[in-house]
């Protein structure tokens, strides 16, 4: 968990990015607001197109050309990242907050060995002795799980499987003792055990290193057990927000119940619960709760208001006219009862 829950390290702000496309604008981030404490891992979840990692690269200065400011800030260390001029954000990309991307091929220069593309990162930020550099290249390797990394130092990309490509991005990502560490679906394009691995090392770094974490997935059972806290998004907003205890065992919004449900559970059944229908084409967003043509548990006012933040707890916050006082009482999926019941072992 978090060590200081009170020390706000970064805070997003009613942040809205739209597209310019061919076939119009797309509202892509649509007032998204989020805090984020020293020493926590939060997760943020959604289906693509959901508009999560638009946000996690808006944090970096790496917004797509054809991206639209339209309002909101990102605060950080006193100044808000959405107004740094690009000249000035070599100073915090990779320094202050650095990010792992989801396909480390495209993350890392083929033609050069993977222990000079790390030695670089600190010749260029630190201006570090070409020496100095490789020997703290080596040491990263080594911090990573890359075996005989001295050897290995001298080798390219295509010699390493997947999970040791990814292992030479985060170790790029900590060259430099940032104290963000942004997480773009790390595990997506790995099998599942090199996933684990990847995420125990990840969570590993952050007790060794004291990192904050924002971790980016499509996939809620990824964070079950490294996440503090988790937001989901759709539709280009946090729909609900929590604890990782509040988001699984009391989730609220009919979005998370239908994540939650999705999950497999070979115990239970061998069939997976799929959401119906396709998340809204954002050039031309839905009137209302953009959830509203694809829930079960809508009402007439979810498809002409667009519901606010409830408040569940101090900690909790969702937007589902579901937890209005004049709502009527329904009962989650029999998936989102379960998890209910059983309560604790995911902590086991």
């Amino acid at each position: 968990m978090a060590n200081n829950k009170q020390e706000k390290i970064l805070s997003v702000n009613d942040l809205r990015l739209s597209f310019k496309t061919q076939y119009g604008i797309l509202k892509a981030v649509r007032g998204v607001s989020f805090d984020l404490y020293r020493g926590e891992t939060l997760a943020i979840v959604g289906e693509s197109g959901s508009g999560k990692s638009v946000t996690s690269r808006a944090i970096l200065g790496l917004s797509a050309g054809n991206a639209i400011y339209e309002g909101g800030s990102i605060m950080y260390q006193g100044q808000d990242l959405m107004q740094v001029p690009e000249e000035d954000f070599h100073e915090i990309r990779g320094s202050k907050i650095s990010m792992i991307f989801q396909d480390p091929m495209s993350s890392l220069n083929p033609i050069m060995t993977v222990g000079k593309q790390i030695a670089e990162a600190l010749i260029f930020k630190l201006d570090m002795p070409k020496k100095m550099a490789r020997l703290r290249a080596i040491e990263l390797m080594e911090a990573v799980g890359i075996p005989e990394a001295e050897k290995r130092y001298h080798q390219y990309p295509f010699q390493f499987s997947g999970g040791m490509r990814q292992r030479i991005v985060i170790s790029i990502a900590l060259a430099n003792n940032a104290e963000i560490l942004i997480c773009d679906e790390p595990t997506t394009a790995l099998d599942v055990t090199i996933q684990g691995q990847i995420l125990e090392l990840i969570n590993r770094l952050k007790e060794e290193r004291g990192l904050t974490v924002i971790f980016i997935t499509h996939d809620l059972g990824v964070v079950a057990n490294m996440a503090d806290r988790i937001a989901v998004m759709y539709a280009g907003k946090v729909v609900e927000i929590g604890t990782t205890e509040e988001i699984f065992y009391n989730p609220q919004h009919p979005y998370t119940w239908a994540l939650l449900s999705s999950m497999p559970n070979l115990a239970v059944s061998k069939q997976l619960d799929a959401i119906p229908g396709a998340p809204p084409n954002m050039i031309y967003p839905p009137k209302g709760d953009a959830f509203a043509a694809r829930n079960k548990y809508a009402m007439k006012i979810d498809f002409e208001e667009e519901p606010p933040l409830f408040k569940v707890s101090d900690t909790h916050y969702a937007a589902t006219w579901l937890l209005h006082p004049n709502a009527p009482k329904v009962e989650p999926p029999k998936a989102v009862q379960r998890l209910r019941k059983n309560r604790g072992k995911i902590n086991q």
